[in-house]
């Protein structure tokens, strides 16, 4: 299993117009196959910026999500309050499991 983890740029006075569509675009992206839980925290410092991590089986799984119908309804509901432009602007890495003692 893997761990995505986005950094999501929101347009400063969005923000709560933007976890208000989160609420909606939480449930696709947790149904999707391969998802294993995804979740949103808002920034402390920067109240702008959220972080996005989601487990995932693969990375192949992911792939999959984004080439999907599903990703466009996501996209719908979250894109228009991001700066910059999506996918360009955007920070998202995958992590391996977490290391143990």
């Amino acid at each position: 299993m893997i761990m995505e983890h986005g950094l999501l740029p929101v347009i400063p006075g969005r923000e709560e117009d933007f976890k208000a569509s989160m609420k909606q675009a939480l449930p696709i992206i947790n149904a999707a196959p391969g998802c294993h839980g995804a979740e949103v925290r808002q920034g402390v410092e920067n109240p702008s910026e959220f972080l996005l991590l989601v487990k995932w089986d693969s990375i192949v799984a992911h792939v999959a999500y984004r080439a999907s119908d599903a990703f466009e309804q996501w996209r719908t509901l979250t894109h228009p309050f991001y700066t910059g432009k999506a996918g360009v602007d955007f920070f998202i890495t995958h992590f391996e499991e977490p290391l143990q003692p």
